[in-house]
Order: C-alpha cells, then sequence, then structure tokens
C-alpha cells in the first residue's frame, strides 16, 4: 500500500513541522507503507522522503521537468517519474495512492488538498484524505469548513470526508 504525501517544500518556522515529518515517514515505513509525494530533496518533502527511505521504505517520486531543471530532485528514490505538468503529477500521485496525507504546506499543498478532497467529495475516489494538524497548523481551516456545512456548501453527510490526525497513530488508523 502507498499513500501520498503532500507538504511543504520548505520547513516552516518551527522546528516540530520538521520532526513531526520525519516521524510520520518512519512510522509509515515500520508499518509496511510506501509514499508517493512530489520527488524533492528540500523541506518537509525531503525530511518524509529521507525517513521512510532510512527505514527502508519504497518512496515514489512524481515531479514535473520544470521542477527537475531546478536541481531539487532527491537523488535516492525507489523510482521517480518526471512528468510534463502539475496537473498530469496531480492525476498521478492520486492513481499510485491508496490514500493522501496532508502536513503543513503553502498553496501547492492546499492545492493539492482541495482536489482529493474535491474528488472524494463528488465520488471519484472513496481513498481516506488526512488532514495531519501538526502544532494546531489546520485549526482554522477547520473552522472554516464547520462554517461551509453550516452555511450549506458542504453537505452534512460529507463531514466524514474530513478527516483530522492529530498523530503518526491517529493516520494509521485511518489508513488501516
Amino acid at each position: 500500500m502507498r499513500v501520498a504525501v503532500y507538504c511543504g517544500s520548505g520547513m516552516g518556522k518551527n522546528p516540530i513541522y520538521a520532526e513531526k515529518a520525519t516521524e510520520l515517514g518512519t512510522v509509515l515505513a515500520q508499518n509496511g507503507y510506501g509514499i508517493v509525494y512530489g520527488g524533492s530533496k528540500i523541506g518537509l518533502m525531503g525530511k518524509v522522503a529521507d525517513a521512510v527511505l532510512t527505514a527502508g521504505g519504497e518512496v515514489v517520486g512524481v515531479m514535473p521537468t520544470h521542477l527537475q531543471m531546478r536541481e531539487i530532485a532527491h537523488p535516492s528514490l525507489t523510482e521517480i517519474h518526471f512528468v510534463e505538468s502539475m496537473h498530469i503529477r496531480k492525476a498521478k500521485m492520486v492513481d499510485f495512492s491508496d490514500a493522501f496525507i496532508v502536513l503543513p504546506g503553502g498553496g501547492g499543498t492546499m492545492d493539492e488538498y482541495f482536489e482529493v478532497f474535491t474528488w472524494a467529495q463528488i465520488g471519484l475516489h472513496e481513498k481516506p484524505v488526512i488532514l495531519y494538524n501538526i502544532n494546531g497548523f489546520y485549526d482554522l481551516l477547520l473552522q472554516h469548513f464547520d462554517r461551509m456545512i453550516e452555511e450549506g456548501f458542504i453537505r452534512t453527510d460529507q463531514k466524514s470526508l474530513i478527516r483530522v490526525a492529530m498523530t503518526a497513530e491517529d493516520i494509521l488508523k485511518f489508513i488501516k
């Protein structure tokens, strides 16, 4: 089983993000899960990949060629796929994955999250999509989800699609 990991290409300001990314990678590999991610050696992306590799797990990268030119591709992955666009990257990551984990990140991470969340919402897949709420990073987003439900923009029966994990062990419960 493989899980997609969406997260920042930066580390963030609080060291807890890198610590938890490393811990997550280790826990996933120790429990037999490989990861699919953006293929980078930098930021939280690199931390998760390094931890999975160190623990003997499988790491599949999917990177657009325009990012490959910036020399940020991780050199030690199990396999890497270079694709022509971000659209193709996201589609391949969905195809290669059985679940999705979203760590802290910026606009790209949010784009990836909302795409797989929306696809679950409209029935294009039934794979778990999990926000890893490290250090309360997603608290305000979760409040906004409540507002979207209150205002009738997300159906009440779809609230179960909003999965939130506080620990790596919580994530394991969602994907088992």
